[in-house]
């Protein structure tokens, strides 16, 4: 059994074959190098759509009907009035029409965010006398803030219907709408944080 055993393994050692060929880097893995592939896609893979669209902004309808109405620009218009509040100045032009009021080329209601306050001071002028559905309002305004400037829109409608008729100023001067509101923000002071308040007082 031993000798059949001994001869068996002999055999199978003879049927191995070793290389005898060494590599110079025992010590080095080689790894298959797959083929570099372009990342960038190929044209004919691509489908380019092109879409085109006009956004009109809300405020382009209501230009073209400002630059319609005033030939010339606020300045050209016979009745005109201006309108200061705090830091905020309005230039005012009546119109004969349905009462439309457009301010900066926007609807009232859109420019003063539909605030209830803001809104009446635009209209008192008109509704005092009557003429809320008689005139066409167009109005340009800038600096300050939506509620000084309502307040100037507020003053300019007024100077602006003096120019309509004379007769106007007693009613609007009962109203106090042609008074100029001179009141601003009183300047920082130096030593204390605003115009008046004063740092806690601390006696240790």
């Amino acid at each position: 059994m031993a000798a059949s055993s001994i001869s068996s393994l002999a055999s199978s050692f003879a049927s191995l074959s070793f290389s005898s060929q060494v590599s110079p880097k025992p010590n080095a893995l080689v790894f298959p190098v797959a083929k570099s592939r372009s990342l960038s896609p190929s044209p004919k893979s691509l489908t380019t759509l092109r879409v085109s669209a006009a956004v009109a902004s809300p405020s382009e309808p209501f230009k073209d009907l400002v630059k319609t109405r005033l030939p010339g620009g606020f300045a050209a218009q016979p009745i005109i009035g201006t309108g200061r509040r705090k830091c905020s100045i309005a230039r005012v032009v009546l119109q004969e029409g349905t009462g439309q009021v457009i301010i900066n080329y926007r609807d009232a209601n859109d420019y003063l965010q539909g605030n209830p306050l803001w809104i009446q001071y635009v209209k008192v002028p008109m509704v005092t006398l009557g003429y809320e559905g008689s005139y066409d309002v167009f109005v340009k305004a800038h600096g300050g803030g939506l509620s000084g400037q309502a307040q100037a829109i507020s003053l300019g409608i007024a100077r602006a219907l003096l120019k309509v008729s004379a007769s106007h100023r007693s009613p609007l001067k009962s109203e106090v709408l042609l008074k100029r509101d001179s009141r601003i923000v009183e300047r920082k002071k130096p030593g204390v944080k605003k115009a008046r308040k004063a740092p806690q007082f601390s006696k240790r």
